[in-house]
């Protein structure tokens, strides 16, 4: 009898092969994907992919800029978010010279509540070594495209597979739930050598055609993305459920296996807007979360300074931020206003005490209100600030 276990093993089954489980099947709750034959899915899952696929700007003409491109932005971003972005995006930039080349406030105010800024200034750094390097043409090779800034596993099979039709799976999440809840795999999809297992278990089952390769790999995410789902699995509209392990045993809701959720960092985070005669303060951001980003001017407030804030009245906690901004250089402030809201990062959350402020003048940058909406790039994080200005003066 075979020994029940949770680690991940992958050997090729043959796709005609019947999927036989073992005597004692009903009574094991995890199953390996050895016992799994992947080859099976290949193609009710393309065709029912070629049937009811979603029409997204950035299947058009899936060049390897494009493709890059929308992966990037879907990283972290839902897909109706990323789409209207993705848009305006090729519209300003149409071209990988172009991104090159394109102004650091012009490439952040594209990007502006997408997140994750670093994500497109490591674009930029890799749209000049494509340009100057490759000649404009991004190359094929997975080693090549690894070595580009900010591209990781995943993106480089999503470009090599969709772009240029190349056996190379992409592995994400949507792909990971749904590999898991097929084969009833008890693995916890965090672990790196899964995903790397499972990515040499999908290479062998690759169709030989360029545009099966693109097909399969779109099929899957889009499984994953619509049917597959998280919290609901639409089992009466998915082609595979006949072939699925968790299906047939009921337990879909048991995968796939996840790692404990960790707790959020929670700062409390003092943000200062300033306005002066010559319109209101800006700064970019030295450290930490939103480096190199535009704000109000922020502070980060200790533990112990939060403690204490919270045992002030208004009228110290208003004397408590004046004598802190007027550190900064900003003459004759006075606060006039108070705001508090909250802002969730994926893994930090801030609690902002937004203090509205009157002053003489500020050794900031200074933005005009017209040019704080339409000019100026601002993290979401702020936009409650920049919406209470809109809506007040």
């Amino acid at each position: 009898m075979k020994k029940e276990t949770q680690s991940l093993s992958l050997a090729a089954s043959s796709p005609a092969e019947p999927y036989e489980t073992p005597a004692n099947a009903e009574n094991r709750a995890i199953f390996t994907a050895e016992e799994f034959p992947f080859g099976a899915i290949v193609k009710p899952l393309t065709d029912w992919f070629n049937a009811n696929k979603r029409d997204l700007p950035w299947r058009h003409d899936p060049t390897p800029y494009r493709v890059w491109v929308s992966e990037i932005m879907l990283q972290q971003t839902r897909v109706e978010a990323a789409r209207d972005y993705y848009l305006r995006f090729l519209s300003a930039l149409p071209a990988v010279e172009d991104l090159a080349y394109c102004e650091e406030d012009k490439l952040m105010k594209l990007w502006e509540g997408l997140g994750y800024y670093s994500r497109a200034r490591n674009m930029q750094k890799t749209a000049k070594i494509v340009t100057e390097t490759y000649g404009g043409v991004f190359p094929s090779d997975e080693k090549a495209l690894r070595a580009l800034p900010g591209i990781g596993d995943y993106t480089v099979g999503a470009i090599r597979s969709i772009a240029f039709g190349l056996p190379s799976p992409a592995v994400d999440g949507n792909v990971l739930r749904v590999c898991s809840r097929l084969a009833a795999d008890g693995t916890d999809i965090s672990d790196e050598n899964y995903k790397t297992r499972l990515k040499n278990l999908l290479q062998k089952i690759y169709p030989e055609t360029k545009q099966g390769c693109s097909d399969f790999t779109q099929s899957l995410m889009e499984l994953g993305a619509l049917i597959c789902t998280p919290r609901v699995y639409s089992c009466d509209k998915c082609p595979l459920s006949s072939l699925c392990t968790a299906k047939k045993y009921g337990v879909q809701a048991k995968f796939p296996v996840l790692p404990e959720k960790k707790e959020k960092r929670t700062d409390e985070v003092w943000t200062f807007v300033i306005r002066t005669p010559n319109g209101f303060s800006v700064r970019k951001r030295e450290s930490g979360v939103l480096k190199g980003m535009n704000e109000f001017p922020s502070f980060v407030v200790s533990a112990a300074d939060a403690d204490a804030d919270k045992k002030q009245s208004p009228e110290e906690r208003k004397k408590m931020a004046e004598r802190l901004i007027s550190d900064q250089g900003v003459k004759n402030a006075k606060i006039f206003g108070l705001k508090k809201y909250t802002h969730i990062f994926t893994h930090i959350r801030w609690n902002v005490t937004a203090f509205f402020v009157n002053a003489e003048s500020s050794p900031f940058e200074e933005y005009t209100k017209e040019a704080l909406s339409a000019q100026t790039a601002f993290p979401t994080a702020f936009r409650k600030c920049i919406d209470y200005i809109d809506d007040n003066f």
